[in-house]
């Protein structure tokens, strides 16, 4: 059995299952504040969730120098590492995912995570097995370059109308629209919904649950 309209189905990470959004933040804020520069509001910081993290940080810290980006991930990756097990899945997003393997669907992830960082979270015993596939900005482009859902569907074999991004931002509802694939929007992430409608995505989600029960009744 096929499923009745899209066989892949990719998933941004941070802000859309998981819950990872304040502690990004926060560390952004601290790594800034490391090296000197003005450290940025909450929407300035949440605004960069989901970019590459050196495209991320300089777009936060417009007043830090090019030759302080590698100190400056450094601090970010060090702050990040001292609180990732404080956070978790967003709760509803493990049944959701069984439920869409029972319908035969690929599901991946193509996130703005590095590669390490990815593999990292996945190792989790709750997630083993569960993903059919992921690319990271590292090794690919960041968003929104299409790049990243390109080579996932040339992966599976897939075509664009069959493909739905999904994601807490525009940057994920952008780069579906460069790739020629249908987007779903969850507003409990990093960005605001408001800015999603110019994008036109298929729904936007306020929880989990009812980004579940859109996928079972439309994907």
């Amino acid at each position: 059995m096929r499923p009745r309209q899209f066989d892949l189905i990719a998933f941004d990470w941070d802000g859309t299952l998981f819950d990872s959004t304040a502690l990004i933040v926060r560390c952004i804020q601290a790594a800034v504040a490391d090296v000197g520069g003005t450290v940025p509001s909450d929407q300035a910081a949440s605004y960069v969730i989901g970019l590459g993290l050196t495209q991320a940080l300089a777009h936060a810290a417009p007043d830090v120098p090019p030759q302080k980006y590698d100190q400056l991930g450094k601090r970010y990756k060090h702050h990040y590492l001292q609180h990732q097990h404080d956070i978790a899945l967003f709760d509803g997003v493990l049944p959701m995912l069984a439920d869409l393997k029972t319908r035969h669907h690929w599901l991946t992830v193509a996130t703005g995570k590095s590669r390490r960082g990815l593999d990292e979270a996945l190792q989790s015993v709750e997630l083993k097995g569960v993903f059919d596939g992921s690319r990271t900005a590292d090794e690919t482009a960041g968003k929104p370059s299409p790049l990243m859902l390109h080579q996932l569907m040339a992966e599976f074999g897939v075509e664009p109308e069959r493909t739905l991004m999904i994601g807490d931002t525009t940057h994920d509802l952008q780069m579906a629209a460069y790739a020629g694939c249908a987007s779903v929007g969850v507003s409990y992430g990093a960005h605001e919904p408001d800015a999603f409608h110019a994008l036109r995505p298929l729904h936007i989600a306020h929880s989990v649950r009812e980004l579940h029960d859109w996928l079972s009744g439309n994907a």
